[in-house]
C-alpha cells in the first residue's frame, strides 16, 4: 500500500520530514501482556484447583484485552502519516474513514509543542499548528516533535 504523501504530492513538491505516532501507543498492551504472563505463572505455582483454573482464565481474559490492545495501537500507527513538505503540512488519519488536515506551510502562524517530563525522556509530545485564517489542529502523541515543529518553522 503506497504512502497518502506519495499519493497527492503535487509537481515540484517533496517531503522534507516525516514522523508517525509514537510507539508509546503499546504501553498498555505491552502492561496487559504482563499482567497475563503473570497469571499464567501463578496458575502454575498454586496448588488449589479451583484458585488455579481462576487464575488460567484471568490470564486467558487479560491474553484477549493484550491481543485487542497490541492490534488497535499498531494499526493507528500504521494508519497514521504525518509530513512536512516544502509547501505544506500533512497529516492523515485513518484507513476506511479518513481525516486528514493539510495546511500550506504560508499560512502557519505558530507551532506549539507540549510535552510532559516522561514525553521530553522518550521523545514525544502534542503539536498544535495555527493557522491564519484556518484554524488550529492538534497533533496527539508525535514522535520527535521538536523536531516536525523545526521542520515546520525553518526555510
Amino acid at each position: 500500500m503506497a504512502r497518502y504523501i506519495d499519493e497527492i504530492l503535487q509537481p515540484g513538491e517533496r517531503v522534507l520530514y516525516s514522523t508517525n505516532a509514537h510507539w508509546i501507543f503499546h504501553v498498555p498492551a505491552m502492561m496487559a501482556w504482563i499482567a497475563a504472563l503473570a497469571l499464567y505463572v501463578a496458575s502454575r505455582l498454586i496448588d488449589v484447583y479451583s484458585v488455579m483454573i481462576l487464575c488460567l482464565f484471568g490470564s486467558g481474559l487479560v491474553a484477549l484485552v493484550a491481543l485487542y490492545s497490541t492490534v488497535k495501537a499498531w494499526f493507528h500507527r500504521w494508519t497514521t502519516e504525518i509530513d512536512v513538505t516544502n509547501l505544506r503540512v500533512v497529516h492523515k488519519t485513518g484507513f476506511i474513514t479518513r481525516k486528514t488536515f493539510e495546511m500550506s506551510l504560508d499560512k502557519v502562524e505558530s507551532v506549539d509543542v507540549d510535552q510532559s517530563i516522561l514525553g521530553r525522556i522518550l521523545n514525544y509530545g502534542n503539536v498544535t499548528i495555527r493557522g491564519v485564517g484556518e484554524g488550529r489542529e492538534i497533533i496527539d502523541t508525535i514522535a520527535s516533535p521538536l523536531a516536525f515543529r523545526s521542520s515546520i518553522t525553518t526555510r
